[in-house]
């Protein structure tokens, strides 16, 4: 049977090639891939080729945001059936080191995580995971909304990592997918309020759209001062302002990162005893996406503005570049032009 997929070969290019139906080990379960978030990681690998120390030197298939319906399952899985519709955990850890054991599996040193060299990602039409990888969604879901369990779990790692509380004042700076999310989860968390800043007036209008109130990144910010800064956009300075607007005892996740080093004015913030954590990925995020997105307190589905089929794959990656209003675009691998 052929299994269609988008290789990217060399750098700038996509070409659909059957790549074969993949064998299913003792725990895999084999996946109908029906929607596929483009995330900016493949936008860059797609253009650039690599993502700090993860360099593409061989062909691959790009895609991590991804969600399916089970066809088939290994001798030993249990906690999927065929017919399932399922959410997928990008990333499979090893589950036996010391960062596995602890529970950080998502820091494992073993991880193979989907579209990040050398390992293939989701824009394929079949793909065979690790059963402990899917998560059963509602009917009431659909499987774009549950392909946005991805960029939703970035967001609700980046609240944890900042110790967002009921009744903080939150601060995000990044209209993009991922800074929406983030927003969308501290308002279900209880923030008494949430501010986004951008540069972009469509982004912004989005944001606006979606209930928080905006701010342009670019101007004189007020005095109000936040508990909590969720650096979602990785633009230079960008977390040097958004800790400047911290009160005291302000919390910082930085979701975002810049391509140059951070200058940070650390005795100007000591005084204030700020914490800054880093978010790398996420862990044991999905049944909490799952719920959130099946309980209508986070909305994925309006931030989806685009859809491709698997053959314009190639216009789906380079679609936020191309288009200023575009938010979230989907590719159908089902689908062929």
């Amino acid at each position: 049977m052929s299994n269609f997929a988008a290789v990217m070969p060399e750098l700038g290019r996509i070409v659909i090639q059957d790549v074969g139906t993949p064998e299913l080990g003792p725990r895999q379960a084999l996946v109908r891939v029906e929607a596929v978030g483009v995330c900016g990681s493949d936008t860059a690998y797609f253009t650039v080729g690599r993502i700090g120390d993860w360099v593409v030197d061989e062909p691959i298939i790009l895609g991590h945001e991804a969600a399916g319906v089970v066809t088939a399952v290994g001798p030993e899985v249990t906690q999927v059936s065929v017919g399932d519709r399922v959410a997928i955990e990008p990333g499979t850890p090893c589950r036996d080191c010391r960062d596995c054991m602890a529970g950080r599996y998502h820091l494992c040193p073993d991880l193979q995580f989907l579209a990040t060299p050398p390992y293939d990602g989701a824009l394929v039409q079949t793909i065979a995971l690790d059963e402990r990888n899917l998560f059963p969604v509602p009917e009431s879901m659909s499987l774009e909304e549950a392909a946005m369990c991805e960029p939703l779990s970035v967001g609700i790692w980046a609240c944890r990592r900042a110790g967002l509380r009921a009744g903080d004042g939150v601060l995000v700076s990044g209209a993009g997918p991922v800074g929406i999310l983030a927003a969308q989860v501290a308002r279900a968390e209880g923030a008494a309020s949430v501010t986004v800043t951008d540069v972009s007036d469509e982004r912004l209008s989005f944001a606006a759209q979606m209930g928080f109130r905006t701010q342009r990144a670019d101007e004189p910010a007020d005095d109000e001062r936040f508990d909590v800064l969720l650096e979602c956009s990785g633009a230079p300075g960008a977390l040097a302002a958004g800790l400047a607007r911290l009160g005291t005892d302000g919390r910082a996740a930085m979701v975002g990162m810049p391509k140059d080093a951070v200058s940070l004015p650390l005795s100007n913030l000591n005084v204030n005893e700020l914490t800054i954590s880093l978010v790398n990925r996420y862990a044991h995020t999905w049944p909490t996406a799952i719920a959130l997105i099946s309980s209508g307190r986070v909305d994925v589905a309006s931030i989806v503005t685009h859809r491709f089929t698997l053959d314009e794959t190639e216009a789906a990656i380079m679609n936020a570049r191309n288009e200023p209003a575009s938010i979230k675009a989907i590719v159908e691998p089902q689908r062929r032009s």
